[in-house]
């Protein structure tokens, strides 16, 4: 196996430690990654690229590349947009050769290349820290609940850093950045009318207190979010992680996901995001049509 990861990936310094806390080595992140390849091109497939590198490990210098540097090797896919040679990541190949980069952090847009509307949306439930986990947990049942009343299907997450984020995927649906910033603005005062003194729009930290972030402004043109089963450069090695709507309970914490763990939940064949984009939430444009009207 190892053999074969060094053919696909060029693999150097394979033994280098790059989560310390957990001991966790190049060759074995290369391993997370083959084996959750499948599961991330779904949602790497024709999107730009944005990744967080950490050349000597987390904890290290990192940096943001969004940009394909110009060495890279023949068979990476790029594109251009708006001045950025973008990585398209969508070869085994290709997701192994950023891995050994040292590529931790997987971002991608709302949107796939060539298209100006998004495929999904996005609401980031943002704790203050993990100790306040089980806010994210009670916002993310409060949303759950209104948008099933609304007959949107809604698909939970783990950040993987603090929080849980709500993906409501929009297959065939052409509704524009606009239209959606009016969904998740509905949705982001519901929840703080319910409790506002649990719940904040408030972007600066300082005036949040210990109230949870609903960042529905993240959803936008331009942005990104962490992609699904990707590490996160943290001491414990977590993964943002998909989940069912039964394991977001009280029980729930982020560092049970890890990069061991997410393999194991693969191979027992748990796959709670298996239809997504199959999802079509037909509900939803009428929905934002009266908005409009509100508005």
């Amino acid at each position: 196996m190892k053999q074969q990861i060094e053919a696909e990936a060029l693999l150097t310094h394979p033994d280098k430690i790059i989560f310390p806390k957990s001991g966790i080595r190049k060759i074995e992140y290369l391993l997370y990654l083959r084996a959750v390849a499948p599961f991330m091109f779904p949602f790497l497939a024709n999107r730009a690229l944005t990744v967080i590198r950490y050349p000597h490990g987390i904890g290290g210098l990192h940096f943001f590349q969004k940009n394909c540097p110009d060495y890279a090797p023949s068979f990476v896919r790029t594109v251009v947009e708006e001045d950025i040679r973008a990585i398209i990541c969508d070869r085994l190949d290709t997701l192994l050769w950023l891995g050994n980069q040292l590529a931790i952090e997987f971002h991608i847009p709302f949107r796939v290349v060539g298209q100006r509307c998004p495929i999904e949306i996005v609401i980031d439930l943002d704790p203050p820290d993990r100790a306040h986990f089980s806010l994210a947990v009670e916002a993310a049942l409060l949303l759950q609940g209104v948008l099933e009343r609304l007959q949107i299907a809604s698909f939970p997450k783990l950040s993987g850093s603090r929080g849980l984020q709500i993906h409501i995927p929009l297959s065939r649906q052409q509704l524009t950045f606009e239209d959606t910033r009016r969904f998740t603005t509905f949705l982001a005062e519901w929840l703080i009318e319910q409790h506002p003194d649990r719940f904040t729009t408030e972007r600066l930290k300082k005036n949040r207190g210990s109230r949870l972030y609903v960042d529905y402004i993240q959803h936008a043109e331009g942005k990104t979010i962490i992609c699904p089963y990707s590490l996160r450069a943290k001491p414990d090695a977590t993964v943002a992680t998909p989940l069912a709507w039964n394991e977001v309970t009280e029980a729930l914490r982020i560092e049970s996901f890890t990069m061991a763990t997410v393999q194991q939940r693969l191979a027992q064949g748990m796959n709670p995001w298996k239809n997504y984009f199959q999802t079509e939430n037909r509900a939803l444009p009428p929905i934002i049509a009266s908005l409009r009207l509100v508005k």
